[in-house]
């Protein structure tokens, strides 16, 4: 046991695990727009896209459970205690930011929206200093705010290949970035007590069964279910289910800032296999690769210096 801890706290070991992590993520932005078009789901059809990201999250949170109770030895149930505290970071992790997220990704490019989500880091560290004062906010931490910001305002510039900032759709984006911040400082509270991979696994459970009823009641279905359409799904969850576990795994064995700082790859995974998958070449211009950088940099310098 102590010799599998060791391993997990190499940093090589850590690079690649993450970077794994960061891969998997970084394909969800594509592969969620290529579930819509196998599906037959429209841009308009909310109702459908919350019934899919509802299902593909309950069965991810299956996954992760199923997964944490193999690596534990015993099945990983909720107390009272921790029903509560599931509940809420349900509310921001999966219900709040995923229906902002799915109805906003079907009204923008995969590029972009992955370039907007890079900000969750600079908005966590806004609400984790500013709200609940769990850390200082310090002048190098700011600069990587602005820098980050800066680049989201030059993706969303009109003269982006003739794309401008929709709130339906970037807006949208922004929103989910800021649920998964407020979800990520009751996490790190929460799993001081609790079992993270256990905390993870039934939001995920509780979270997809409500975006899944909300979807119903606003008139969506999943009617164009080809083996295809089915192999997407089942990807997508285990995106969810391995990412989240294995992330969770490495924080438990290596302190945050460690493994924080390889969550600078997300936009760029996420924007490299949008242009690769969507072809969405047209939008990765100048402007695009500016944006990627001050993103990218922003994220770099906050997790370099501001975890010291």
């Amino acid at each position: 046991m102590n010799e599998k801890k060791d391993i997990l706290t190499k940093t090589w070991v850590v690079a690649v695990l993450a970077s794994i992590c960061c891969m998997l993520w970084g394909s969800a932005f594509s592969c969620v727009k290529i579930g819509y078009s196998l599906m037959n789901i429209t841009t308009n059809d909310s109702g459908s896209q919350l019934v899919f990201g509802g299902i593909r999250f309950f069965v991810a949170g299956l996954m992760a459970l199923a997964m944490g109770s193999g690596a534990e030895r015993k099945i990983l149930l909720p107390t009272k205690t921790s029903i509560p505290k599931i509940m809420i970071i349900s509310l921001f992790q999966t219900i709040l930011q995923y229906f902002f997220y799915y109805i906003g990704l079907a009204h923008t490019t995969g590029v972009k929206a992955a370039i907007i989500v890079g900000a969750n880091v600079f908005i966590a560290i806004l609400v984790s200093s500013l709200l609940y004062k769990l850390e200082k906010l310090t002048a190098v931490k700011i600069a990587g705010c602005i820098l980050g910001f800066s680049g989201i305002i030059i993706i969303n510039l009109g003269g982006l290949s003739g794309v401008s900032f929709n709130f339906l759709g970037d807006g949208f984006i922004f929103l989910c970035t800021c649920a998964y911040a407020f979800s990520s400082v009751y996490m790190k509270r929460y799993s001081e007590t609790e079992d993270p991979v256990m905390l993870s696994g039934w939001q995920f459970v509780f979270g997809g069964a409500v975006l899944t009823v909300i979807g119903f009641l606003m008139g969506g279905r999943l009617g164009h279910m080809s083996a295809k359409a089915f192999l997407m799904l089942l990807y997508l969850a285990f995106v969810s289910a391995a990412a989240y576990s294995l992330w969770a795994v490495l924080l438990k064995h290596n302190p945050v800032s460690k493994v924080a700082i390889f969550g600078f790859m997300n936009p760029v995974c996420g924007v490299l296999l949008s242009t690769i998958l969507l072809d969405e070449k047209g939008i990765f211009g100048v402007q695009g690769i500016a944006a990627l950088i001050l993103v990218c940099s922003g994220i770099f310098i906050v997790q370099r210096k501001g975890n010291k």
